[in-house]
């Protein structure tokens, strides 16, 4: 085993200094996540949750916590460039540290903060809600990295009631060579209320060489309704990208949770969902666009936990060049959980003989009356498709592009919003016209 290969991730906890004072349990959880990430081995392929993984990329043995970036101007005036138009905040993070706030449109019961912040200002209900589901799907040493560490990121509380009709914004830079940022989002929907959140992952500059460590909690009280979208589109030179998501649903509520990757060189997501109250449901939905060697890892993991209970999964993934994923899925249904409808889909769009794609859906079923689906499938874009549009006067290499924008852009497709939605939409069209072949 080489000397990389062994060397520590991080030699010391990755704190910012800052003049507030930390709650106790914050300062505890701090030390105890640390303590966690020096005993934790690292990935191997002897573990079935990092099965297929390159794991080359990940042998991390420089990571510095992130420096400030020189030009903040710059990165502000880009962020506000690239957002949806209507919008009830903005924040923009650059290498772990807040650098624009905007909230004038948020509406009365609504909390819309920095995560420091709230730690200090609404430190139980973040103590509540913060990081209570353990990372089982195989980032159990990244989570303690991330939990260890100064956090940038927001936190957001809708009340009882109350509907933000506009979504909260959120930009985040992560720029400089081993530099890892640490960004958390924490949103709760309160009984019957109702929230949109869209976050961007972005690189400072083309070609950096940085690491996403994410983590997100989402929380829907009773008929609470949350949309959570984060669009990672990191520099593809380099740059990595770590996010583990978890939803917890309550009875009669409803949460979307949709991830479009089109940067980084190497991305692991991990999505945690539980519907743990009658009734309740959550959407997790995926498209992503893979080309060069990008490596991107996504597993999955649908809990059932009370009766009358709804989840869907939809993951799309186009794959171009020598471009890899890696889909694994599980719907558990637990004992007791009847009348469980639940669903797992995904498809792989296959653009060149060297993209290769795995995909491991499962069930685990321990209630009756239930419908659970799963399936997984790979291809290539038809002859057949590509002569129809040829027919009515569209060029081969067009009609290729409209057949793959169309497969990546359902998963798009199911989200509320139509700004959100038409600014994914170009996104993804605007990496397509990057690609030499489509």
């Amino acid at each position: 085993m080489s000397s990389e290969e062994t060397a520590p991730w991080m030699a010391a906890p990755p704190v910012q200094e800052s003049d507030q004072k930390l709650p106790d349990w914050y300062v505890k959880h701090q030390k105890d996540c640390w303590g966690a990430f020096l005993v934790a081995p690292d990935p191997s392929r002897t573990d079935e949750k990092w099965r297929f993984s390159d794991l080359k990329q990940i042998r991390f043995s420089e990571l510095v916590p992130a420096a400030p970036v020189a030009d903040e101007k710059v990165l502000i005036e880009r962020a506000k460039a690239e957002r949806v138009q209507d919008y009830a905040a903005h924040f923009v993070f650059a290498n772990n540290r807040l650098i624009y706030s905007e909230t004038d449109g948020v509406a009365e019961g609504v909390v819309c903060l920095p995560f420091d912040q709230a730690l200090v200002e609404h430190s139980d209900l973040v103590q509540e809600h913060f990081m209570k589901e353990e990372a089982t799907l195989g980032g159990a040493k990244f989570a303690a990295l991330h939990g260890a560490a100064s956090l940038s990121g927001t936190f957001i509380h809708v009340s009882k009631g109350v509907e933000l009709e506009k979504p909260v914004v959120v930009n985040h830079f992560a720029g400089g060579d081993f530099q890892t940022v640490f960004p958390h989002t924490l949103v709760i929907a309160g009984e019957n209320a109702s929230v949109s959140v869209m976050e961007t992952f972005e690189s400072v500059g083309t070609d950096e060489n940085s690491l996403v460590v994410g983590m997100v909690d989402l929380v829907a009280e009773t008929a609470g309704r949350l949309q959570y979208v984060a669009l990672q589109d990191a520099s593809d030179v380099g740059a990595k990208h770590v996010q583990i998501n978890s939803s917890r649903a309550g009875r009669d509520a409803r949460i979307k949770a949709a991830f479009v990757n089109l940067g980084s060189s190497w991305l692991r997501n991990e999505s945690m969902n539980r519907m743990m109250k009658d009734g309740s449901d959550i959407q997790v939905l995926a498209a992503s666009l893979a080309n060069h060697n990008q490596e991107y890892d996504q597993r999955t993991w649908q809990s059932h936990e009370a009766q009358h209970t709804t989840s869907d999964l939809l993951f799309k993934n186009a794959l171009y060049d020598e471009s890899r994923t890696i889909f694994e899925g599980l719907i558990q249904v637990h004992p007791g959980s009847h009348h469980t409808d639940s669903y797992q889909t995904c498809r792989n769009l296959l653009g060149s003989d060297r993209a290769e794609a795995n995909a491991m859906p499962g069930l685990e079923i321990d209630a009756d009356q239930v419908k659970c689906s799963h399936g997984s499938t790979s291809g290539q874009i038809s002859d057949e498709e590509i002569f129809y549009l040829q027919a009515r006067g569209i060029p081969a290499e067009d009609a290729r592009q409209i057949i793959s924008l169309g497969f990546m852009n359902e998963s798009i497709a199911r989200l509320s919003g139509e700004q959100i939605k038409e600014h994914l939409f170009e996104r993804v069209a605007a990496k397509f016209r990057t690609l030499k072949r489509v």
